[in-house]
């Protein structure tokens, strides 16, 4: 969800910052979960991510969090989460309660009913547990990268596409009578990944519960789940609509400290953008703000921090308030683009004020 579906293209809608009057938020209380990128600061190593990974998590899940997710990513070195069904495996071996699931698996790069065995190998292993988030893009920045993940095949159509996702709920739904999985008898759950209304109203005719990327495309939002409800069809997986979306959110003790803290993600971000993201790398706060910005990224960095939820615990409140009215979301996932694992706990700990536990 962090670099997927048309990641790399201009945001269509306009983007109201969460701090303006008409953003102003009514009572509403939708569940939190948890999206894990495995950031990684630069000097640690994969270890040292994914044991936070492990702490965020376990904090989530004691404090009544719905879900965490992992995401698919490739080459690039702010992230270290590359593998989900095997980070995932991992979660729900050290968690209880708590689903775990991918957030997502990027479709394109996999055959349909590896990821349908990995998956259903999952849910019997931890029933009733499982989420299968699925969307498309390459995960990647890096053309080599993109080939070489697709044994040389150009990006998939939307034609393929589709039939790769038809092919991955028929060996889940048992359609084509195909022996995934011998005796099981518990499914994951099947999630539509999207940052278009292209992408959610295809969740919409499939019936899938949607995962929104609000972080990535926030001027697509409105739009985009005003489609999904007005075209969507029960199926087998979902009676009703039911729309989860994610938002970048870091807690500090003020909201300059939070702007401080997540600093380092946005400039890895915009030397990506920029073509050159080979030399992203995620550097610590205090190089960071020591790091001088032309005008014109001054500006982006700006678009992407106003319609997130980071600020102080106060701030934060408000503005995941003021996504789930306007987006009318059932969850909202926090993203929280930082590597100290003492921040992500303390970013959950004042998200969780604004939920009740599940």
């Amino acid at each position: 969800m962090f670099v997927g579906e048309n990641r790399r293209k201009s945001q269509n809608g306009s983007v109201v910052p969460l701090d303006a009057p008409s953003a102003a938020p009514e009572k509403r209380l939708p569940l939190l979960s948890l999206l894990e990128l495995a950031v990684l600061e630069e000097g640690h190593s994969a270890r040292d991510g994914l044991a936070a990974v492990v702490a965020t998590a376990r904090g989530a899940a004691d404090l009544g969090f719905r879900r965490v997710w992992v995401a698919e990513h490739h080459g690039y070195s702010p992230v270290s989460s590359v593998a989900p069904p095997v980070l995932a495996a991992h979660l729900a071996a050290v968690t209880e309660r708590i689903r775990v699931g991918s957030g997502g698996v990027l479709l394109p790069n996999h055959a349909p009913l590896a990821v349908a065995e990995q998956f259903m190998t999952m849910a019997a292993l931890h029933p009733e547990r499982i989420d299968l988030g699925v969307g498309r893009g390459p995960g990647t920045f890096d053309p080599d990268i993109m080939r070489a993940l697709r044994r040389g095949a150009d990006p998939a159509t939307d034609v393929e596409y589709r039939a790769d996702l038809a092919e991955l709920l028929s060996h889940l739904g048992g359609g084509d009578g195909a022996r995934v999985l011998p005796g099981a008898d518990v499914l994951p759950e099947p999630w539509l990944l999207s940052s278009s209304a292209a992408g959610a109203e295809l969740a919409a005719e499939l019936g899938l519960p949607l995962a929104f990327a609000y972080h990535i495309r926030p001027g697509n939002a409105v739009e985009a789940l005003t489609r999904y409800r007005e075209k969507f069809r029960p199926s087998r997986w979902r009676d009703e609509p039911y729309v989860l979306v994610s938002v970048d959110t870091v807690c500090g003790a003020t909201d300059a400290e939070a702007a401080h803290l997540v600093r380092p993600a946005y400039l890895a971000l915009l030397t990506a953008f920029a073509g050159r993201a080979a030399e992203a790398v995620l550097c610590s706060p205090a190089e960071a703000a020591a790091t001088p910005l032309h005008a014109e990224a001054a500006e982006r960095l700006e678009q992407l921090s106003a319609a997130q939820a980071q600020g102080s615990p106060e701030t934060v409140r408000r503005r995941l308030a003021a996504v789930a009215t306007l987006t009318g979301a059932d969850e909202l996932m926090l993203s929280i683009p930082v590597y100290d694992p003492s921040v992500r706990l303390r970013t959950l700990e004042a998200a969780s004020a604004v939920v009740p536990a599940v």
